[in-house]
């Protein structure tokens, strides 16, 4: 008996959904967050009104001016948290409608496949011109049509979400900015959990007053949800680009005394690259494109630091927290957030309809030169930081929870594996990519599940190089002897930080790279690209 009487229905939206533009919406967020420039203009223009004002003239008329004129620029800047959370709301709309789509169109080329059409209302049935019996398509019909309700379930979700979201956004705007300041803060040592109820029993009045009167607290504090540490960072990146283009100005002037030329050049070589590598950081964060970028921590002193999510890591099903290595430094870390999107880009490529967040976090000092690389202090010193970091993204996700990996490369493999040994990490998978050592002799000291600790080091990474210095001695004095080859092979898998974590001794898992050098796992084309996305998903 032919398959041509059976069919599966599905709810309605699905044309609707076939027809959906993400891309359009993601637009028209970015355009949204695009007015918080002209306002802030304006809202600087009212301060010099406000000081003109002070000049020449005073009295209660003048007080009465200056209060108006005050409390026009405050409803001003009040609104620009409202901007920005109004294009995080789109832009994550459009991202959740984006991975409906993916599914939607797998689960058409499943039934293709499978020998079934979907028609345009969304009904799986069998295709007339391959008929075959329905005990063989009945499987593949119950499959597809669940494929087919789950893409559209995901997008009905993300609709009635985004729907609420902006409703609560437009009473305030009728209603009135009402922002409230709240009556408590944690304290200063207050953990991720914590600072995460805190933050929950808070009305969204004083949520708003946080993010606009109180941004520098609200941008670092580990716990709160990624889109409010987002709105608090953007409020304060104009000024944090200021400080740095301050020292370009003082470095520019003339020399104060005791201070060298070179060591004058060298610094503002220094400030213009981190001024460089903001620059460009900005450019993404103000681009239109999927994935958004939210802005987590900006720190330009020093060397600079920034941690940068590609997507909400809140709202996704898997989450990589990507730690760099060796001289990373702000004015790297554009760059540096293009290989984790090289690794985001795989897991779309390998799981359609995944929803998947990546984030830079270089919130450390990381060695400039290779006296530096070759200890662990600075590893040590970022461990805290790391394992509060990964627990704040714990705290702030949605549920259900994520499967988070934290993936270090060169000495920022040595800062997670330290973290992991010493505070542990929340993690459901550590990797490690041209390590020289992660500071453990076993992957059971990491304080990992077994099977998710993982490694690759390629054929031709110097990183092999970074041998203890008594092995290298001992080599050195046995090379011109008839022992040397069989020196060689003595120690061979004992690096900087411990034993090599791709050798089979260190009990972890491996995955292959190509011989793409110390800097080339991310390349497309190598198989160790494929592997870290793999590992992300939990493939």
């Amino acid at each position: 008996m032919s398959g041509a009487g059976a069919s599966t229905s599905t709810p309605a939206g699905y044309a609707q959904l076939w027809r959906a533009d993400p891309g359009a919406w993601a637009t028209a967020g970015s355009a949204w967050r695009g007015l918080t420039d002209p306002v802030r203009r304006r809202a600087d223009g009212l301060d010099a009104r406000i000081a003109a004002l002070g000049t020449g003239w005073s009295g209660g008329a003048a007080s009465a001016a200056r209060g108006r004129v005050g409390g026009l620029r405050g409803a001003l800047t009040d609104v620009l948290p409202a901007l920005i959370e109004v294009d995080q709301v789109l832009a994550e709309f459009a991202a959740r409608l984006a991975a409906a789509k993916a599914r939607l169109a797998a689960a058409v080329a499943h039934a293709d496949a499978g020998g079934l059409l979907v028609d345009r209302a969304g009904a799986v049935r069998p295709d007339p011109a391959r008929p075959r019996p329905v005990d063989r398509l009945r499987p593949a019909l119950t499959e597809v049509a669940a494929e087919v309700r789950g893409a559209l379930a995901l997008a009905g979700a993300a609709d009635r979400e985004a729907a609420a979201r902006l409703g609560e956004l437009t009473t305030a705007a009728v209603t009135g900015w009402v922002n409230v300041p709240p009556a408590w803060r944690p304290s200063p040592g207050a953990g991720p959990a914590e600072v995460s109820r805190w933050w929950a029993g808070l009305t969204p009045a004083e949520r708003r007053w946080l993010v606009g009167q109180e941004p520098a607290l609200v941008g670092r504090l580990d716990g709160v949800p990624v889109a409010a540490r987002d709105q608090a960072n953007r409020l304060l990146l104009a000024g944090r680009r200021e400080e740095l283009a301050a020292r370009r100005r003082r470095l520019l002037a003339p020399l104060p005394p005791g201070l060298a030329e070179l060591a004058r050049v060298a610094r503002l070589a220094r400030v213009e690259a981190a001024l460089r590598g903001l620059d460009t950081l900005g450019r993404r964060l103000a681009a239109t494109g999927a994935p958004r970028a939210y802005l987590l921590g900006l720190d330009p002193a020093g060397d600079g630091r920034a941690v940068v999510a590609l997507g909400n890591p809140d709202r996704a099903g898997a989450v990589l927290t990507y730690v760099p290595g060796m001289t990373a430094d702000l004015a790297d870390a554009p760059g540096e957030l293009g290989r984790a999107a090289r690794v985001l880009d795989r897991c779309a490529a390998l799981g359609p309809g995944e929803e998947t967040a990546a984030v830079l976090w270089l919130d450390y000092d990381a060695p400039d030169f290779l006296p530096e690389a070759a200890r662990s202090r600075q590893a040590e010193d970022a461990g805290p930081a790391l394992h509060r970091f990964q627990e704040g993204l714990r705290a702030s996700h949605d549920v259900p929870p994520a499967r988070q990996t934290v993936l270090g490369h060169s000495y920022g493999s040595v800062v997670v594996g330290i973290a992991a040994r010493d505070h542990g990490l929340s993690a459901d998978a550590l990797v490690f990519v041209g390590s020289p050592g992660v500071g453990v002799e076993h992957a059971g000291e990491l304080h990992m599940l077994p099977g998710q600790v993982w490694a690759s080091t390629a054929p031709d990474d110097v990183i092999r190089l970074a041998r203890p210095p008594e092995e290298l001695a001992r080599r050195a004095v046995l090379a011109a002897t008839p022992l040397g080859p069989a020196a060689a092979a003595l120690d061979g898998h004992e690096l900087w930080f411990g034993h090599d974590p791709s050798d089979p001794g260190f009990g972890g898992r491996r995955f292959p790279s190509g011989r793409y050098g110390h800097t080339g796992y991310w390349e497309q084309g190598n198989p160790a690209l494929d592997g870290m996305a793999r590992i992300v998903l939990g493939r």
